[in-house]
């Protein structure tokens, strides 16, 4: 590829080769190690909480606890060239697809979104400065982080090069790269539209001291405004589980009303685009109760009954959907192969692990406390990354 190729080289100035090496490297532990540590001493980062999440699971600490659990007598080593196509609604996904691959031992062209995110262009200044030091001159071989308007002749040239795929994106986005054939021993990873819940126990939210709940409702906060509920991982409808739900429900949407006036700060599209919502879904979905309007970036539709349909309606700037559940067994009723993380309160991690062996639900991959829905890991939408992007030299 050169010059003419319209490509935009934000890291590395060319694309890279299809050197590998074995899984966990500790010359790339330490790159992102580094990596962590500069994005911390940068004072442009500070106002930036998905940089400082990106920074905390970078720090070597966790690293090594990632290396720790992957640890294996087989011998393994990275699958050569990744090829990463990154979404446009999350800045940091494309650092964390790229460290995906990188810790599985692979080199890595990142196309990264066309749309401008302050949080890109912070994220490749550190780690083209941490590049230029002597001792990571491998790994410049490594990274290309890349940006290009849509160009289906180089698409095609990137896919036919690599030997793995990621796709990050709608359903729509993956049908169309899927277009432009791999070599043949190649792979796809794609990532697709998902849709995330969460089940609350009303009466252990009543039972929460006023410190407790604000922890609570922060955690909920940063699950969901943070990314503008944009993450497949962010929830959108809120099942309540039990009695006394109309109380629990008072306590919990005042509070997060008043977190969100002191915090939350979103687009003035954002109101005619919730408005919108909420007259499509008048239209279009029969089983609404009622509904509130908290503010302009809060927005809680009540409904009478639940179904996998719903997993079609996904709002955004804070555009909830709620149930009053009897019991867990009515979560049933919304899972379909679509629905990825399950947050929770109020529920023991062994009553939810029951639950799920005894249902054996199509979908829900992951059943994580609310707080922790947006901690993304190499166990993602049911694969595991580490396996899927190394490859297994058996030695008898």
């Amino acid at each position: 590829m050169n010059k003419n190729s319209k490509i935009q080289y934000l890291v590395g100035n060319k694309i890279v080769s299809n050197s590998f090496t074995e899984p966990y490297n500790d010359k790339v532990i330490n790159f992102l190690s580094d990596l962590a540590v500069s994005l911390n001493s940068n004072s442009n980062t500070k106002n930036y909480p998905d940089i400082k999440a990106l920074a905390f699971f970078c720090r070597k600490k966790n690293l090594l606890n990632l290396k720790k659990k992957f640890a294996s007598e087989d011998l393994r080593f990275g699958l050569g060239l990744i090829y990463h196509i990154t979404p446009s609604n999350i800045p940091t996904n494309f650092a964390y697809s790229l460290i995906f691959g990188l810790l599985t031992g692979n080199s890595n062209v990142v196309k990264i979104p066309t749309k401008s995110f302050i949080q890109i262009n912070l994220i490749c200044s550190s780690l083209k400065k941490i590049l230029m030091k002597k001792n990571y001159s491998f790994l410049r071989k490594m990274i290309s982080i890349i940006r290009y308007k849509q160009n289906d002749d180089i698409t095609k040239k990137l896919s036919m090069l690599c030997d793995a795929r990621i796709i990050w994106g709608g359903d729509k986005s993956i049908s169309e790269i899927r277009k432009f054939p791999l070599k043949a021993k190649s792979i796809d990873l794609p990532f697709a539209d998902r849709y995330s819940a969460t089940i609350l126990n009303s009466l252990e939210i009543l039972k929460l001291k006023e410190f407790e709940l604000n922890r609570l409702v922060e955690n909920f906060y940063n699950d969901t405004y943070s990314v503008d509920q944009n993450a497949c991982s962010s929830p959108h409808i809120i099942l309540w589980i039990g009695k006394k739900s109309k109380r629990a429900q008072e306590k919990f949407w005042n509070k997060l009303n008043i977190v969100i006036k002191k915090k939350y700060s979103s687009p003035s599209i954002a109101s005619v685009d919730s408005y919108l919502k909420l007259c499509e879904n008048f239209l279009n979905l029969n089983e609404i109760k009622n509904y509130k309007i908290y503010n302009r970036s809060m927005y809680v539709v009540k409904l009478k009954s639940i179904s996998q349909a719903i997993t079609a309606h996904k709002g955004k700037w804070g555009f909830f959907y709620e149930y009053d559940a009897t019991n867990i067994e009515e979560t049933k009723k919304v899972v379909n192969r679509k629905l990825q993380t399950l947050t929770y309160y109020g529920f023991t991690k062994s009553f939810l692990k029951k639950f799920i062996s005894s249902n054996k639900p199509s979908g829900i991959d992951r059943i994580v406390p609310i707080g922790q829905a947006l901690d993304i890991s190499l166990i993602w939408d049911g694969y595991d990354i580490n396996k899927i992007l190394s490859r297994t030299v058996e030695i008898r």
